[in-house]
């Protein structure tokens, strides 16, 4: 029988959302995504704890911010020695609202790669998706570095980071059906809310159609999946990036996987323009309240889990 896994990657591009490369043979990815707190993860297990230290040690005489960047390009080459695609890698997400120093961390980044031997056509710079951290996609795409647009909970930000022309964006399915399902509380059924009215699949499926109609060519890659129903009921969209243990339930179930997303379909959808300019986006954003929340606790998070990554290189370097 073909697994679920399987059946998928006919429809959609296949992408492993973990810091733990280790897992990757089973699963063939095409791509990878990693962010600080998967990096934080990855590096806490003993089968890491070598490249941290090894790292920590090659860059002994720098700032905690540079080794930072040097263990994010690790374990970004590590990543690329065994997919065939690209590797994201994001940027502090306590740059989220600058845009001047996001654009520089990001060329700093693609520097490390290149040092590395690594073709920024292999690297996805992820971006936090707030107003200041669109126009900095805006200028690193101009200059030929790839952005992949993470913490995407609206189709106001999905439709300002088509116009700033991303590579990419990385709409977060689990996180919107966390929001509604705490907002519901005893009133959230599963089997009417869950499935394909799942909030978090159903903003992902107006994205799609609303980039496929428009005729944008910004890639769509649902990310943050809670079950395997929420993976299914997205097939067919442009990329999906799964966390081990959902590829693993994928490749162990044979259950069918039918296409639900297509450009054709999407053609015909009755959706309006949404505005771009500065004063629209952010009233847009501030009048869905699930978004705002979820970008700024995203963001708090992110930069939360960058911390305790300083410190644990701190706790190294003082052995």
């Amino acid at each position: 029988m073909t697994t679920a896994l399987d059946q998928l990657k006919q429809y959609t591009t296949v992408v492993a959302d973990t810091g733990d490369f280790q897992q990757f043979a089973q699963y063939k990815p095409q791509d990878a995504t990693t962010n600080p707190s998967l990096i934080l993860k990855a590096v806490q297990k003993a089968e890491y704890r070598p490249l941290l230290e090894k790292t920590v040690r090659d860059h002994a005489d720098e700032s905690v911010e540079s080794i930072i960047d040097h263990l994010l390009i690790a374990f970004g080459t590590e990543i690329l020695k065994i997919i065939p695609g690209r590797v994201s890698t994001e940027v502090d997400a306590r740059l989220s609202f600058d845009t001047k120093k996001s654009i520089d961390k990001a060329h700093h980044i693609i520097d490390l790669y290149k040092a590395a031997g690594i073709p920024k056509e292999r690297v996805l710079i992820k971006l936090a998706s707030t107003w200041e951290g669109i126009r900095a996609a805006e200028v690193l795409q101009k200059d030929g570095i790839r952005c992949n647009m993470t913490l995407l909970f609206s189709l106001a930000q999905a439709a300002a980071c088509a116009e700033a022309g991303a590579q990419l964006i990385s709409p977060f399915v689990g996180r919107i059906y966390d929001w509604y399902k705490k907002a519901a509380g005893p009133n959230w059924d599963e089997a009417k809310d869950g499935g394909a009215n799942d909030p978090g699949v159903r903003s992902v499926r107006s994205i799609y159609a609303y980039y496929k109609k428009f005729g944008y060519k910004t890639e769509v890659m649902g990310a943050s999946f809670r079950t395997t129903s929420q993976i299914v009921e997205l097939a067919g969209c442009d990329l999906l990036t799964i966390s081990p243990d959902l590829l693993q339930k994928l490749h162990d179930s044979t259950e069918t996987v039918e296409r639900k997303l297509s450009p054709e379909a999407s053609k015909n959808a009755e959706i309006a323009r949404v505005p771009v300019d500065e004063a629209s986006f952010r009233f847009l954003v501030n009048d869905d309240a699930m978004a705002t929340e979820k970008l700024a606790e995203g963001i708090r998070a992110f930069a939360a889990d960058a911390v305790k990554l300083e410190k644990l290189i701190q706790e190294v370097r003082a052995h």
